[in-house]
């Protein structure tokens, strides 16, 4: 009895000793179980974008984790794609804690992501030209669209659109150039043979000859296009996007190529009309005074330097091109002109009509599209001269006018209104400002009284007639303060405001008439 409870003892011992160098074994050499370290956090539960992907003993290397997960999402699409990537955790001090592994956690982190991942970006080239922009897939996409552009002025394919790097941009932005084939296959052909000696001097005299325009007939010369380029600022820039927003090619072309209808400004030059203005912008006469609010008729004036609105229409690139021409024309000579310095600039006088000639040119022709914008004449062959148009001008700065009356409301308007009151006129011929009765009225330019007194339906009245011609009307007056025949310097005190006349309270009535006849005063006060 006592032999057997001594050999079970010992046997129990021997199982616990086992036991125990298991425990220390695993511990020590597993992996999978976090290592007991006193009063530091040993055990973290890992929490990516919110979903468990697992246990790790250390957080150490959980951003290497992280990124390898991101960059195995991200291999899978050859475009951008956005993914959420909140890493936490929860940590803890644990004796003894099973623990996955590196892989493991990897894996349920891609799949995490895979999750929340964003909208797929691809890659794409914006093109920009003026106010348009399309997203194009590639950089063939690209060239297409301007090629498209080229080929409306040119078929024979001599002139290509060409991409470039810009090293010199900090985005990944491409330039756009236009590059003539023909010129690049010259480049490469053969040098030619030097000469010396006599042969050489005649070669130079040759060339010396043919240099002259005047030594060249008409068929010496080569016609065609001479150089092509985009006269616009052009963008082209790498960019990701979605793929809905790529632009087809056919998409692009179409609206490249096809005529918008635009607002531009033409400032008035020397010697023009409304008449001349229509026909140099292709614009008609109607259209202007419609686009122009203080354009009444074509009878309005217009001064040098005035801008006035105009339309165009043309597609939205401008290929400059520059091309170099035959044309039989008729042309007009430049008009001469004759200064008178007793007149005024408004005046002038045709003192020779025009008539056209006609002549052979050789001309190298500027374009932007459609529209000639500069022209060189090579060679001349005047087969009937034109004569030219001769006027007389003046050269004098014509008066000034001002607003007759400090302060009041304008109550009435040129043209056509309401009558007022009965017998009252429907077209008013000036401006109506109420003021109170005695307020002072003022010349709105010097000149000469020629009416200083009643009026019938104005009332009181005073007219002045100004160098320029014009003259100035001012009604409704309560007194007269200058009389017929007196001169008045611009700003000069004339008469008090009134209600005289047919009228429906006090006001100042004022006109301004050219050649009599009754005008906007709004025009011409500075």
């Amino acid at each position: 009895m006592k032999i057997f409870t001594k050999h079970y003892k010992r046997l129990r011992y021997r199982r616990i000793k086992v036991a125990i160098l298991v425990i220390i074994l695993n511990i020590i050499f597993m992996p999978s179980f976090c290592k007991y370290e006193a009063d530091d956090a040993n055990y973290f539960h890992i929490f990516l974008n919110g979903e468990d992907v697992g246990y790790l003993g250390s957080v150490d290397e959980l951003e290497d984790i992280l990124s390898e997960a991101r960059r195995i999402v991200g291999k899978e699409s050859d475009s951008i794609v956005y993914v959420a990537s909140d890493i936490t955790y929860d940590s803890s001090s644990v004796v003894y804690a099973e623990v996955d592994s590196e892989n493991t956690v990897r894996e349920r982190m891609v799949s995490a992501l895979k999750k929340t991942m964003g909208q797929t970006l691809v890659h794409a080239y914006t093109l920009r030209i003026g106010d348009y922009s399309f997203n194009l897939a590639d950089a063939d996409s690209v060239k297409e669209v301007l090629q498209a552009a080229l080929d409306m002025y040119e078929d024979d394919g001599q002139y290509k659109a060409q991409l470039i790097s810009d090293p010199d941009r900090e985005l990944n932005a491409l330039t756009v150039s236009v590059i003539n084939t023909k010129e690049e296959e010259d480049s490469y052909a053969e040098e030619p043979v030097s000469v010396a000696g006599f042969d050489s001097f005649v070669d130079a005299a040759v060339e010396d000859a043919g240099a002259s325009s005047d030594a060249l007939d008409f068929d010496d010369y080569e016609y065609g296009i001479l150089s092509m380029e985009f006269g616009d600022n052009i963008e082209v820039v790498e960019s990701y996007i979605t793929a809905d927003q790529i632009t087809s090619p056919e998409t692009a072309i179409s609206e490249v190529v096809t005529v918008q209808e635009k607002k531009t400004i033409y400032e008035v030059q020397e010697g023009d009309t409304l008449g001349e203005i229509a026909l140099k912008t292709s614009v008609p006469m109607d259209k202007i005074i419609e686009l122009n609010e203080n354009l009444e008729n074509e009878n309005s004036m217009i001064r040098i330097g005035d801008e006035l609105v105009v339309t165009t229409s043309e597609p939205p690139i401008t290929v400059e091109r520059v091309e170099q021409e035959y044309i039989e024309e008729i042309y007009d000579a430049e008009v001469q002109y004759i200064e008178n310095d007793e007149w005024y600039t408004t005046e002038k006088v045709t003192l020779q009509q025009p008539s056209a000639g006609r002549r052979n040119i050789v001309a190298k022709i500027t374009y932007n599209n459609d529209k000639e914008i500069a022209r060189e004449v090579l060679k001349d062959e005047v087969l009937l001269e034109a004569v030219p148009k001769i006027v007389e001008r003046g050269t004098k700065t014509p008066p000034t006018y001002i607003k007759p009356i400090s302060g009041g409301r304008m109550s009435s308007g040129y043209g056509g209104r309401k009558a007022p009151t009965k017998g009252a006129s429907t077209n008013h011929k000036g401006i109506d400002w109420a003021v109170p009765v005695g307020t002072a009225v003022y010349a709105s330019s010097g000149g000469t009284v020629t009416k200083a007194g009643w009026g019938s339906g104005y009332g009181n009245v005073v007219y002045i007639k100004h160098p320029d011609g014009r003259e100035t009307r001012y009604g409704h007056l309560s007194k007269v303060l200058v009389s017929a025949g007196q001169t008045v310097k611009q700003g000069q005190k004339i008469a008090l405001s009134g209600n005289t006349g047919r009228s429906t309270g006090p006001h100042l009535h004022f006109e301004i008439r050219i050649n009599g006849a009754a005008v906007n005063p709004l025009k011409y006060l500075n």
